[in-house]
């Protein structure tokens, strides 16, 4: 009688690779990390499962919902779902530990229950930095965080990007000018929809919300503002806005742009956008989306901006920041399935010492001189033929084979094979190494 077997399989909405993606993935992975820490951020990593009542302090309507909640004993428990909410809850809790400007970078895995459908997973890696001030934090964070980005993507080579920002105190400013403070999520809901059904429909949407006439006039005016960035900061101060909240976002704007000029970013890689809002009731001032150019259909691919008090649900210091995140397995999914990205090898091993019936002693000190000299290596210790072990790291994608039979013990050599010539080479046993350098060298 067979027995009953259970199918191998995993949830919906969760992502695992093959060798060759995760390889891929990584790279992405730790090129973010390494831009984070050659900016001076600090590494963190706070538990995956939190005390329900400190997620949820902030937490309602559909995020409450896709929260991963559950009891243990006496313990009301939560999975994170982001990683700004226990950030917070670091923060407030190490306050007195910490040195302020406090930057710290987390790449970790969060989770929401959400329906799964494509680009969005229950389980996937944030790659988020946030900057935090006690009661105050210079606005030259604000042109450091777009650097950051710029230095990601370029390093990345996906291709051209723009970094889209504008401030909150601009749009709030504008829109309490107007007397349309109540409206401000559906008016930036729908002006958010200009560049897939165009002017003539958003204007359409704005009379469905009972916005007179005049009012319609001047928010396409304000959203259709053109030229290059310091064109747009001159219209904004130009439009004759009575509101100093206003007036202080198009200040910070210009100042920031200056700061971010002065951070070595190139021009063409960045705009003021009067139609970004992000986060409604989160973000305070400088806001900012990347976008792929020549891939705008995937969206933002990072970020983030400027917020008043991050710890306001856990103490009453004033702690103000700034962050972005990268949704890396959404990034990641979306730059495979568009072809923007491939894997190239299976393996990380860059040479692969096959022993022919010899002394595995010999073999093992061939291996050693490589992998001591910083490169990885694997050794192959099955019994099966040389068709069979070439194949094997063919199938890998491994550069070079180290081939040791009873001539190169008696001589004290080996044989070196280059994989993707297809030449092979004596070496002497303590030069494998080096003369594997010299060849990815030429």
């Amino acid at each position: 009688m067979a027995e009953n077997k259970i199918k191998p399989r995993i949830l919906t909405g969760f992502m695992e690779l093959l060798p060759a993606d995760q390889i891929l993935f990584n790279k992405i992975y730790d090129t973010i990390r390494g831009v984070y820490e050659s900016f001076g951020f600090l590494p963190l990593d706070t538990p995956v499962i939190e005390l329900s009542e400190i997620l949820l302090a902030k937490a309602g309507g559909e995020t409450e919902k896709q929260i991963y909640r559950f009891n243990k004993g006496d313990n009301d428990l939560a999975l994170r779902f982001d990683l700004t909410v226990p950030l917070a809850r670091y923060v407030a809790q190490h306050s007195g530990e910490l040195t302020f400007p406090f930057k710290r970078y987390q790449m970790s895995k969060v989770y929401r229950g959400e329906r799964p459908q494509k680009g969005r997973f229950r389980e996937f890696y944030q790659c988020d930095i946030d900057i935090i001030g006690n009661e105050e934090l210079s606005l030259v964070y604000d042109g450091e965080i777009p650097a950051v980005i710029y230095n990601i993507f370029r390093r990345l080579d996906f291709g051209k990007f723009t970094i889209r920002l504008n401030n909150r105190k601009v749009l709030n400013g504008f829109f309490e000018a107007l007397d349309l403070s109540d409206k401000i999520t559906d008016i930036l809901r729908t002006i958010d929809k200009i560049d897939k059904i165009g002017a003539k429909n958003v204007t359409e949407e704005l009379e469905k919300l009972e916005i007179d006439s005049g009012k319609i006039d001047k928010i396409m005016s304000f959203i259709s503002i053109t030229g290059t960035n310091n064109d747009k900061i001159k219209a904004l101060k130009a439009m004759g806005i009575d509101s100093e909240k206003f007036a202080e976002g198009a200040d910070e704007l210009e100042k920031v742009i200056g700061y971010m000029r002065a951070f070595g970013i190139e021009e063409d890689y960045f705009e003021i956008d009067l139609t970004i809002a992000r986060g409604l009731d989160y973000y305070t001032g400088t806001v900012y989306e990347t976008v792929l150019d020549d891939y705008r259909n995937l969206g933002s691919v990072c970020s983030g901006g400027r917020y008043d008090n991050l710890t306001e649900y856990y103490t009453n210091t004033k702690l103000p920041g700034i962050g972005i995140s990268i949704g890396l397995t959404r990034l990641f999914s979306q730059l495979k399935e568009a072809g923007i990205i491939e894997a190239e090898s299976a393996s990380l091993v860059k040479a692969l010492v096959i022993p022919m019936g010899v002394d595995m002693e010999y073999t093992l000190r061939a291996a050693g001189n490589i992998r001591n000299a910083g490169i990885p290596v694997d050794v192959y210790y099955g019994e099966k033929g040389m068709k069979a072990k070439m194949k094997y790291a063919n199938k890998l994608g491994i550069p070079y084979v180290v081939i040791i039979g009873e001539d190169e013990v008696n001589s004290n050599t080996v044989t070196l094979k280059n994989m993707n010539t297809g030449q092979q080479k004596s070496v002497a046993v303590d030069n494998i190494a080096d003369e594997i350098k010299t060849q990815e060298r030429m």
